[in-house]
């Protein structure tokens, strides 16, 4: 497991380095968190719970976050604040990931619930 999430990362950051100013330009590791007993956190193609599942993830995963989140707010603006204030920012906005959830080498961009996610 610790080997597929450095060699994600290490995708993530090539990436990063190639896309410029595409969509998934900034990565910071957010891990999910507080997802009850048993179940997962859905990530979905777009920012809504009714959107299309595209993988799902149990407490502990560390995931690649674009930086970008609903209602404007970017993960890089808050950073420096303490982590209990991040996960306070994010808890009722959905955050952009970048994942492989066919675990295929095909990276795309889906999208988490802030509420079960804390920075790592």
């Amino acid at each position: 497991m610790l080997t597929k999430n450095l060699a994600a990362l290490a995708v993530a950051a090539t990436v990063s380095f190639h896309a410029g100013h595409s969509q998934a330009s900034v990565f910071a590791a957010w891990q999910v968190a507080n997802v009850p007993w048993g179940d997962t956190l859905n990530a979905r193609k777009y920012p809504a719970n009714r959107s299309a599942k595209q993988a799902a993830y149990p407490n502990g995963t560390v995931l690649q976050m674009t930086g970008k989140c609903t209602g404007g707010l970017n993960l890089l603006d808050i950073a420096n604040k303490p982590g209990w204030k991040q996960a306070q920012l994010v808890r009722y906005r959905w955050c952009e990931i970048w994942h492989d959830p066919a675990q295929n080498g095909q990276f795309v961009t889906g999208w988490v619930y802030g509420k079960f996610i804390r920075p790592h």
